[in-house]
């Protein structure tokens, strides 16, 4: 039978009882929440099309002619 102390010891030091830990999974949680959250914005608005005669993957390669003020 194991000694008191090493009992005590041992259920001390379980995994669960580490702060260091549960502050990891906090941070994982929320950077997991802010990918969500920067999905659901860049889905509600659309990125509008450039005029550019060729592209690369969908990239424009030249820049874009903008409007003289």
């Amino acid at each position: 039978m194991p000694r008191r102390d090493a009992r005590a010891f041992t259920m001390a030091s379980s995994w669960y009882r580490q702060p260091v830990l549960w502050f990891g999974v906090l941070v994982f949680i929320a950077s997991l929440a802010g990918c969500v959250w920067l999905i659901v914005v860049s889905v509600r608005h659309a990125d509008i099309p450039m005029d550019t005669p060729h592209t690369v993957f969908g990239v424009p390669v030249g820049g874009s002619r903008s409007a003289s003020p």
